[in-house]
């Protein structure tokens, strides 16, 4: 009987999965082992930066390793990077990298080298010679007094110039009170972090701002206790909600950018396995952590070369943001912190536990990024409202991002990232169709409480966005339409979506209810009558509900997302009238359970589930 009934992997197949990463990127590496030259899509900031990327991820994977194995290194990662540290920071080397004080890019790549050294630092640092190590502390020393953007960024300085004073190198205590003054700028509560002022709210909450800290503590060993236990108290409840957010299939949700990143997700679950800052049992954990990583395994993630390339489960470029390159998908490598821990510590050793999903169906609020998550049983899937993630502020007249203002995500559907997906609201969303300009944006909505938003709606002329693509929703010109009240009430497979609009209304104007997206190899299958419009494909259903006032129809879309060349939505539309509440349902599901019982009394919404529930939303705000 096996420990890993759920994915079947073990800490054996784990370590052979890094190695192999490892190993596949030395036939793209130059002679000295500065530069790893992968193929793909160059980012924005060229090819010195891009192959400083994929060196200075994969050293912080052989950092793990070495730190786990005690420097039982059968694949010579010690000497084999260390050749690589030499060249690349040796200024007279042709193969020389980017000083972080030259190239921004430069600031995030020194801090996985600073954290690889740290790692293996019995292994590796220690037995440089002393000229050696100069030069890479001259080459780390560039972080020291630059500036850095108030993000998960200030980390990159915090780790490097931390691992510089644990070496007797030059670092800068404004440095550190500065960047931790951010830190704790970007805390919400109950365990969230914004990326940033905007309502950033992603997959860098854990990966970064829980993570880093964390790890930063174990250079620093001076580090005030307080700070620490206090992270320690994030952290863990962080965790008590993240376990909900991942599917019976392994994924995370899918949501937010650096997708391509893929199950670096699991990082802050090894980071509480690491540091015992967690009330989550060792077999959850590990069925969390495991379950991502045999997710992509089972989507041949890394690809028949043994890379990681820029896409999802096979390569697909326009899932990466303008900075990303080849080696940007190796920050994959923090959802392998696990190995850091030997084979017999608990996390390896307890027989992995159900995820919530796979224990019964739930309901969770989560107020800071402004979700609502459901989980399904069933088909193992958790599906999220949003009503408080933009990655913009109330106010802000850009167009929506896909990544983080669709009105829902969930961990088995993808949001379509073509071109017309970043210029229209066109799934997950309450848009007024313009017959130009298409559905309207939502982008500086306000929260009004849980499920509820408003919103000014608005139209982005997308294609005068020259700037670079971060994530965040374009901008263009401008033009005005009517405000807009939506509200949801989710539970199970369904979600009542309500919307009241006001202001000027014009008559060539329809209100769209847009549901999820379904994308696979081939067309997926679609039924409209003059009750709903609903597509299936992939096991799954995908549905929009409402009364004969609406017409209904399926939005089909080709090349616009990696999990599938096709992709078809269902949404309804109708004549809006001025202060009237107008509901659908909109579905997502395997085999969903029977349609909830609508009813609206004034301003206010009743909601009958099959089960027997109740529920009542109000939509004034």
């Amino acid at each position: 009987m096996t420990d890993a009934p759920y994915t079947g992997l073990t800490r054996d197949i784990w370590a052979a999965t890094a190695d192999g990463l490892l190993l596949a990127l030395r036939p793209w590496v130059s002679p000295d082992h500065a530069r790893i030259d992968l193929p793909g899509q160059p980012s924005a900031y060229g090819g010195d930066s891009d192959s400083l990327e994929a060196f200075a991820r994969s050293f912080l994977l052989a950092g793990i390793r070495l730190h786990g194995e005690h420097g039982n290194d059968p694949h010579g990662l010690a000497e084999w990077y260390a050749d690589g540290l030499r060249a690349g920071t040796d200024p007279a080397s042709p193969n020389a990298w980017p000083r972080p004080d030259r190239l921004g890019q430069a600031k995030v790549e020194a801090c996985s080298i600073a954290l690889g050294l740290h790692l293996s630092r019995p292994w590796l640092w220690d037995r440089l010679g002393d000229p050696e190590r100069e030069r890479i502390v001259a080459w780390l020393a560039t972080v020291v007094g630059e500036p850095y953007p108030p993000i998960n960024w200030v980390w990159f300085q915090l780790v490097v110039e931390t691992f510089l004073r644990s070496v007797g190198g030059p670092w800068s205590a404004e440095d550190i009170e500065s960047g931790l003054a951010v830190h704790e700028s970007l805390y919400r509560d109950h365990g969230w972090y914004a990326d940033g002022p905007e309502r950033a709210f992603d997959h860098y909450n854990g990966w970064a701002l829980h993570v880093y800290p964390l790890l930063w503590a174990t250079i620093n060993p001076g580090v005030d206790a307080g700070l620490v236990s206090g992270w320690r108290d994030r952290l863990a409840q962080y965790l008590r909600t993240a376990v909900h957010l991942i599917g019976g299939n392994g994924s995370p949700l899918v949501q937010g950018r650096s997708l391509t990143y893929r199950f670096a997700a699991a990082a802050p679950l090894w980071m509480g396995a690491l540091t015992g800052a967690t009330d989550v049992p060792p077999g959850l954990l590990r069925r969390a952590a495991s379950g991502m990583l045999a997710h992509f395994l089972d989507h041949d993630v890394p690809d028949d070369r043994g890379l990681l390339n820029l896409g999802w489960y096979g390569e697909w470029p326009r899932i990466a943001q303008s900075y990303s390159g080849p080696g940007s998908p190796y920050w994959a490598v923090k959802g392998m912190l696990g190995l850091m821990l030997p084979a017999d510590h608990a996390v390896w050793t307890a027989t992995e536990e159900p995820l919530p999903v796979e224990t019964g169906d739930f309901t969770l609020e989560v107020p800071e990024p402004g979700w609502i998550v459901s989980g399904t049983q069933a088909d193992g899937v958790v599906r999220i409202v949003n009503h408080g993630t933009d990655h913009s502020v109330p106010g802000d007249r850009r167009a929506d991002s896909p990544l983080y203002a669709r009105l829902g995500y969930s961990t088995h559907t993808m949001p379509p990232l073509d071109q017309e997906a970043w210029s229209r609201a066109i799934e997950n969303s309450v848009a007024i169709v313009h017959p130009e300009l298409g559905p309207s944006h939502r982008n500086g909505f306000t929260t009004v409480r849980t499920g509820v938003s408003v919103a000014s709606a608005h139209w982005v002329r997308t294609d005068e966005d020259t700037g670079a693509d971060h994530g965040s929703g374009r901008g263009g010109s401008v033009s005005e339409g009517p405000r807009i009240v939506v509200g949801s009430v989710l539970h199970g497979s369904h979600e009542v979506r309500a919307a009241v609009v006001s202001g000027d209304l014009d008559p060539s104007w329809q209100l769209e209810f847009s549901g999820w997206p379904l994308s696979a190899a081939e067309q997926p299958a679609e039924t409209v009558d003059d009750h709903q419009a609903k597509v299936t494909a992939t096991g799954l259903l995908s549905a929009v509900a409402s009364g004969i006032d609406f017409e209904y129809g399926v939005r089909r879309l080709t090349e616009a997302s990696p999990t599938g060349n096709h992709t078809a939505i269902p949404y309804a539309r109708t004549r809006p009238a001025a202060g009237v509440v107008h509901t659908a349902v909109i579905t997502l599901g395997g085999s969903p359970e029977r349609a909830p019982v609508v009813s609206v009394e004034d301003d206010t919404i009743r909601v009958e589930w099959a089960d027997g529930r109740v529920d009542h939303l109000p939509m004034g705000s």
